[in-house]
């Protein structure tokens, strides 16, 4: 089914093919550009990694696909619109080939298109100075430009077997309410859909980014591959099937894409992601370290992480953390961070961490490595407001002045401060000893996330 580059840039010319490429690189450029969320803002943005532009960009196929889809309908009617069904099926060139003549030009113009798109978040995550992890990101923009061309070919094949004006718009419709039943929730770590995750990996979108750690795994991009070459080759014998009963034949290689997939995809949604083994690798500069990923903020956290060690050991003792280094371990929303004693985790999605540097990430790094966070995460993490003003308390009691309202936090600045003001003056009354003593319950308190931090402050229950 080769297409000689003269039928094709003719084809070209006189289908709708370029004005679906421009439609689809618009509508995402649009949605990534002008609307703001999470693709916008933080460490999960679209042009902050490779593997987020990449998912991202995925992400975007939940109305990018239909449209696809619909475009190719549009285009299959083209020869119906023309009223030259039957002058063409008359003429001694094969069925292949005029199939191809059709079809072509629009699923390469889609593909092309997220081609674009994907090359141009490559030009902003290189201008961006984002350290390069392995080409592990490059198999998820493959599978969502053959998605594209497959939804594209499949719309071409549809509205030749069903020739009506609302053949596009209602199998537009039709993709999208498909990809949205389809389409994953919640974050990267433990994806949720609502069906079965193995026909949830049907859908060519993704889960929206929440964290950058983590890929799709091998069997995920096989198993996709599979089921959406069934897709584009129903939709090629569709545009070659003449009679009702090749209109059925032509739904075998649709049956055997499914049939392929399904077995490959993991049945289970926590295999359905897996850490980018590349990203995770740890970058050190003595006992601070941070993912190869966020290798470029190893040099805005190794001072901090140095002097906040030093306070804690002063603060702590033999209970202080000897490391600072960047969390790996996946979690879900909803889950408990990790509190371990023996390291000083960071994750730059914090709020608090995010929005802090110089002395005052050294301040953030020491309330943390006192008083952990014990509160699930959120869409941005930062902890409840006892949470938080237990954590200024510490910090300035370790740093030797007064507390601050922690920036980046959900809570006002002024609401950290009505509640600090009492638990500090209670607190600063107290013997130097008494003072350490009650830090360190807090501490205990924090990493075994028991009782309230501030009830533990002023002499409570872990004391």
């Amino acid at each position: 089914m080769n297409l000689p580059s003269r039928v094709l840039r003719t084809e070209l010319r006189r289908s709708v093919a370029p004005w679906a490429g421009a439609a689809v690189l618009a509508a995402a450029l649009a949605f990534l550009e002008l609307a703001h969320g999470p693709w916008s803002t933080g460490t999960t943005r679209w042009t902050a990694q490779w593997t987020s532009m990449a998912l991202w960009t995925r992400h975007l196929l939940v109305f990018l696909w239909p449209l696809a889809l619909g475009l190719g309908a549009l285009q299959g009617l083209r020869d119906h619109r023309s009223g030259t069904v039957e002058l063409l099926a008359t003429t001694p060139r094969p069925a292949r080939h005029r199939a191809a003549a059709l079809v072509a030009p629009t699923a390469l113009a889609v593909a092309a298109a997220f081609g674009v798109l994907v090359l141009l978040g490559a030009v902003r995550v290189l201008a961006g100075g984002a350290a390069s992890t392995g080409a592990g990101w490059l198999p998820i923009s493959l599978v969502g430009a053959l998605a594209l061309a497959a939804g594209a070919v499949l719309g071409v094949g549809v509205a030749r077997t069903l020739p009506s004006a609302l053949t596009p718009p209602a199998l537009a419709v039709a993709g999208f309410a498909l990809t949205n039943v389809l389409r994953q929730t919640t974050d990267a770590a433990v994806p949720a859909s609502a069906v079965p995750n193995r026909l949830s990996l049907l859908s060519p979108t993704v889960a929206d980014v929440r964290q950058t750690l983590f890929t799709l795994s091998a069997p995920v991009h096989l198993g996709q591959t599979l089921w959406l070459l069934g897709l584009a080759g129903t939709g090629l014998a569709l545009l070659a099937a003449g009679t009702r009963r090749a209109r059925l034949l032509a739904l075998t290689p649709l049956l055997a894409g499914a049939a392929l997939a399904l077995p490959l995809l993991p049945a289970d949604p926590r295999d359905t992601y897996v850490l980018d083994r590349a990203a995770t690798a740890r970058v050190c500069d003595g006992p601070v370290c941070v993912t190869a990923a966020h290798r470029a903020r190893l040099d805005e956290l190794a001072g901090p992480g140095r002097d906040a060690l030093g306070l804690l050991r002063g603060a702590l003792g033999d209970r202080a953390p000897a490391t600072v280094h960047e969390t790996t371990t996946p979690r879900a929303i909803g889950d408990p961070p990790e509190r371990p004693y023996e390291a000083l985790l960071v994750d730059f999605d914090d709020a608090v961490i995010g929005a802090a540097g110089g002395p005052e990430l050294t301040r953030a790094l020491v309330g943390q490595g006192i008083a952990p966070l014990c509160s699930p995460r959120g869409d941005r993490e930062s902890g409840t407001l006892p949470e938080t003003v237990a954590q200024s308390i510490a910090a300035a009691w370790a740093l030797g002045d007064e507390p601050r309202p922690l920036d980046g936090t959900m809570h006002r600045a002024q609401d950290q401060a009505e509640l600090a003001a009492p638990a500090w003056r209670a607190f600063s009354a107290l013997a130097p000893a008494e003072q350490r003593q009650r830090i360190v319950a807090l501490h205990t308190a924090a990493v075994a996330c028991t009782d309230d931090p501030l009830d533990v402050l002023a002499g409570g229950a872990s004391r």
